[in-house]
């Protein structure tokens, strides 16, 4: 391991709380696959397959940032034990359902409140950012794991959902997606040393963290880049399929991601300088500029490395992002903030997915690619223009009194006695 790595993992605890939220971060990328399998598999319907992956979508992105919003008040482990349970047993009732063949509205009720699922992805760099803060070196490279983390849950997660689900029985993936998501959310819940501080009722009276500007435009161009990942997905099955090799789209998705985490992995090693304001407005650019060459791809193969390289600008642009929503939210309110930017790739998921198989409907797979190109553009034109938001951190109240007491605490250990204005 690069020695960067090795260095955040001298801090007690981060090797445990990492692989807990590895294992607890795996359904994010196979119960949305899982469920589209399962339902095509025992019902051949496939508008309800994607009707039910949109609901859970959405549904996470509603209540996601609730959920962690609670999770900054009282704590990981009083808040994501219990909704873990609701989600669960949400679960469970939805594979109970298709087994007995109960109605689609029941389908749609269950896969709703499955929605209430923790983003373990959040909660692991909320502790991060506990046990180096003040550390922008070690937080950089601690991102860049998480995302390196991240990409490699998408790499394996839907070829596990999908294999189990097509090889053994239909319910076979969502089932194994729920486990991970119990074992993961009870083990890093059990580890209370790394657990991020719960801070008062009283820091918490400035309202939602998205209140921040500069949190509402990486909010904004999430939901943009996730129309993005969420047509790419579609499209790539579809072109796959027109070729005679629908099998071979989890091989080259895999490859889409396998570029972000060799970047990711690369990134975290370096010490870029400047704004990361304008890091991020570069990287949300190339991602943009990275789409277009999907259009003139005419072959799996090609495709391929197309993807291969488009991945490679996301890691890079996640990490900065996450260091930009530390500098803009405060700290009382870092998980929730962190959340709202999955919030918006969800909803932009949901979104250019749903856009894209409506473009391949009426004019093929190829003509499909178009959907992420316009994506791409829409978060370079939003990225744009809340560039300035970006620039400039507004704390709230509860951020500039952490300050203020952070700066007095400095000022206290260096100097001892020195005169307050």
């Amino acid at each position: 391991m690069p020695s960067p790595y090795r260095a955040i993992f001298e801090a007690p605890g981060t090797r445990a709380f990492t692989v807990a939220g590895f294992l607890g971060r795996m359904p994010l990328s196979m119960m949305g696959i899982g469920i589209v399998t399962m339902i095509s598999q025992v019902t051949g319907r496939y508008g309800l397959a994607g009707a039910l992956s949109a609901a859970l979508a959405l549904s996470a992105a509603v209540l996601g940032p609730q959920v962690s919003r609670y999770v900054d008040r009282y704590g990981q482990r009083r808040v994501l034990r219990p909704v873990t349970l609701v989600g669960l047993a949400a679960a469970a009732g939805l594979l109970l359902c298709v087994q007995f063949e109960a109605p689609d509205w029941t389908l749609f009720v269950f896969t709703a409140c499955i929605g209430c699922v923790p983003s373990l992805g959040a909660m692991t760099r909320a502790r991060w950012a506990a046990i180096y803060h003040g550390r922008a070196d070690r937080l950089h490279t601690a991102y860049a794991w998480e995302s390196i983390v991240d990409e490699v849950c998408f790499i394996f997660g839907p070829i596990i959902s999908i294999g189990l689900s097509t090889i053994w029985f239909p319910e076979a993936g969502p089932l194994l997606a729920a486990g991970f998501l119990a074992i993961g959310v009870f083990w890093l819940t059990s580890q209370r040393a790394t657990e991020p501080a719960v801070h008062p009722h009283e820091e918490h009276t400035g309202g939602s963290a998205l209140r921040s500007p500069g949190l509402q435009v990486l909010a904004l161009t999430f939901i943009a880049m996730g129309a993005v990942f969420g047509a790419v997905d579609v499209v790539t099955v579809a072109f796959a399929e027109e070729r005679g090799a629908k099998a071979a789209a989890s091989l080259v998705l895999a490859v889409y991601a396998l570029g972000s985490c060799l970047a990711g992995a690369v990134f975290g090693m370096l010490r870029p300088k400047g704004d990361p304001s304008r890091r991020w407005l570069v990287g949300v650019t190339a991602m943009a500029v990275s789409m277009i060459p999907l259009l003139l791809a005419g072959n799996l193969p090609l495709l391929a490395v197309a993807l291969f390289v488009a991945g490679m600008s996301i890691a890079p642009t996640m990490v900065t992002t996450m260091a930009l929503v530390e500098a803009h939210v405060p700290r009382t309110k870092l998980t929730e903030g962190m959340t709202w930017t999955g919030t918006g790739l969800a909803i932009g998921v949901a979104l250019g997915s749903s856009a894209a198989g409506w473009v391949v409907d009426t004019s093929g797979a190829a003509a499909g690619y178009v959907v992420p190109v316009v994506s791409g553009a829409v978060a370079v034109v939003v990225g744009l223009l809340g560039f300035r938001r970006l620039r400039r951190p507004v704390p709230t109240r509860e951020g500039q009194r952490e300050r203020d007491a952070e700066g007095a605490e400095e000022r206290d250990h260096e100097g001892g006695q020195q005169p307050v204005a």
